[in-house]
């Protein structure tokens, strides 16, 4: 009676076990078939994505290459045709993509004569330089100071190569003999003379 209980509870038991390994090893056959497969498939999707992003990363580069040069915080420093210093400073500055000697300037300043006694200091909204002709165009509020003089302006055009400023639109601000309006004016002499032209008005002061 022992015996004959013993085997008819071990039978079950190892055609479970036969199943299972029957299962696992089922499994184990499909991956063998599958895995290889999903690799294969895994490496020519990476294949076709550096292949696709080596294309399109191309054009882009081509079209770039004929945007402006922008530059952040430039500073340009030179000297006139007498050997006297001027120091040319911005928020940005952009070339032309048509003009290469053009440079668009936004906040230009421009100081004359930095280190003498008396620097002139040109400010304006907006500015343009031509490397051709080595001028300074600035427009949109452009102010004009000194230690003895500060004047008010539409626009002002320097002349890096003689050194010389001047100016087409009105004019009005004081100076050490009283205040002052033109339709016209030019600076020389790094500043030292000023010459006002056109309906000038002063008005002097009492010393």
């Amino acid at each position: 009676m022992t015996a004959s209980k013993l085997s008819i509870f071990a039978n079950p038991r190892r055609q479970d076990s036969i199943q299972r390994w029957r299962r696992r090893a089922g499994v184990i056959r499909a991956l063998r078939i599958l895995l290889p497969g999903l690799i294969g498939l895994i490496l020519i999707g990476l294949a076709g994505s550096v292949a696709f992003n080596t294309l399109t990363a191309a054009h882009p580069a081509a079209g770039r290459a004929d945007e402006p040069i922008r530059l952040v915080n430039p500073r340009f420093v030179g000297r006139d045709n007498r050997g006297r210093a001027f120091v040319l400073t911005a928020v940005t500055a952009m070339r032309d993509a048509n003009e290469y000697s053009k440079v668009y300037l936004d906040k230009p300043a421009l100081i004359l004569d930095e280190d003498g006694p008396d620097p002139l200091r040109i400010t304006g909204g907006a500015g343009v330089y031509h490397e051709d002709t080595r001028k300074l165009e600035v427009s949109g509020g452009v102010r004009l100071s000194g230690a003895q003089a500060a004047f008010d302006t539409a626009s002002s055009l320097f002349d890096t190569k003689t050194g010389e400023l001047v100016g087409s639109g009105p004019i009005q601000g004081s100076g050490s003999l009283g205040d002052i309006s033109a339709k016209s004016y030019g600076v020389y002499d790094k500043g030292d003379r000023m010459v006002f032209k056109g309906g000038v008005h002063t008005v002097l002061n009492n010393k």
